[in-house]
């Protein structure tokens, strides 16, 4: 799940023998306890579903649980369970930014255009510099494509390929937007960038033909 925010681990370095000798000393369960994000990570979501469910009948509060069975849901494509969880996790905390991009890219697939704006607005506010944030930008042109506010889709657009710029899709899709907006040389010269990025894509030269030839005629 590429469109999940993954917050990783720190990596253990230079653990002194003291501590080494300590953690071997610790109950064998406490060494094996499930680890729910590890097997989201290994792509085993029935099994990080289980987990997070039998962590939550624990401890309902357990937000890196709502966090992580929202995830293993969405990538199963069980949209609805994964927004109740999630909705449960803010009521935990309302401003963890990994759930609020959740709800955005369920509402985005379930084309709850309103509700995705949102979710992706308030998390641009919230992590200027979120690790996620070109593909927000992304999906926030899309939504304003669906919702036909193309100048708007330009400037989102404009910002994921600023951030991304060998992403070939993302360059059509800025050119579509700018086409639609009524800026055919800009348009132009997106489509041209995403066929020198990748020169089978049909949609680019489909779309830099359809512009030239409708410029021709001005």
């Amino acid at each position: 799940m590429s469109f999940i925010t993954n917050p990783g681990r720190p990596a253990l370095k230079g653990l002194a023998a003291a501590l080494c000798f300590f953690l071997s000393t610790l109950p064998l369960f406490a060494q094996t306890r499930p680890d729910a994000l590890q097997a989201f990570r290994e792509g085993d979501f029935e099994r990080s579903i289980a987990i997070c469910r039998a962590e939550i009948a624990e401890n309902s509060r357990n937000l890196e649980s709502h966090v992580v069975i929202g995830w293993s849901l969405v990538a199963l494509g069980r949209l609805d369970e994964a927004r109740a969880y999630t909705l449960a996790g803010r009521n935990i905390s309302r401003y963890d930014v990994r759930l609020i991009l959740t709800l955005g890219e369920i509402a985005f697939s379930q084309g709850r255009n309103v509700e995705a704006l949102q979710h992706f607005q308030d998390f641009i506010n919230l992590a200027p510099d979120g690790p996620r944030k070109d593909r927000v930008y992304y999906l926030l042109g899309e939504v304003y494509m669906r919702m036909g506010r193309f100048r708007h889709a330009d400037i989102a657009l404009t910002t994921a390929v600023h951030r991304v710029p060998g992403n070939a899709a993302w360059w059509t899709r800025l050119a579509y937007a700018r086409e639609n907006a009524g800026d055919l040389p800009a348009a132009v010269a997106a489509y041209e960038r995403a066929i020198s990025l990748n020169s089978q894509l049909g949609d680019a030269q489909r779309g830099l033909e359809r512009v030239r030839q409708t410029l021709s005629r001005q």
